[in-house]
């Protein structure tokens, strides 16, 4: 659905505090819902404004700018915890994913290897197998 301008939302408040309007009439009037009509009246009770309220829709976040500050100086203590001594630590009721996502945006992941150089003197996987039939020494 699309959100209707704010020219067109004060004009069917200026239709309906026009003496002897409906609220029915003035929907009918402009083409949309009673409904509408309705909502437009009480925000503009409630509020003072007519505005599109676009930040207040949708569900609303559990892991806030303060928890994402906290999962980044528990992290530079101890680098190693998991995703659930996070939840703990930070006191969230989300999920597990909710968290690595929110690690993932601070770019923040676990990586799993050590933090020690490359072994350069020895192989660290043996080499792997030829493929097909072994080769055949000519000369011998």
């Amino acid at each position: 659905m699309k959100t209707i301008s704010l020219d067109v939302r004060e004009r069917i408040l200026a239709a309906y505090d026009q003496p002897r309007r409906t609220r029915a009439a003035v929907a009918h009037w402009f083409g949309v819902s009673l409904g509408l009509v309705k909502k437009l009246l009480q925000q503009r009770r409630r509020l003072g404004d007519v505005a599109p309220l676009h930040h207040r829709a949708g569900r609303k976040p559990k892991i806030l700018p303060r928890h994402r500050q906290q999962f980044q100086t528990l992290l530079k203590h101890q680098p190693d915890l998991t995703l659930a001594e996070l939840r703990t630590a930070t006191g969230l009721a989300c999920s597990l994913p909710a968290i690595c996502y929110a690690l993932a945006d601070l770019r923040l992941t676990y990586k799993k290897r050590h933090s020690a150089p490359v072994n350069k003197s020895a192989l660290t996987l043996p080499r792997p197998a030829q493929r097909g039939r072994p080769r055949r020494r000519i000369g011998m």
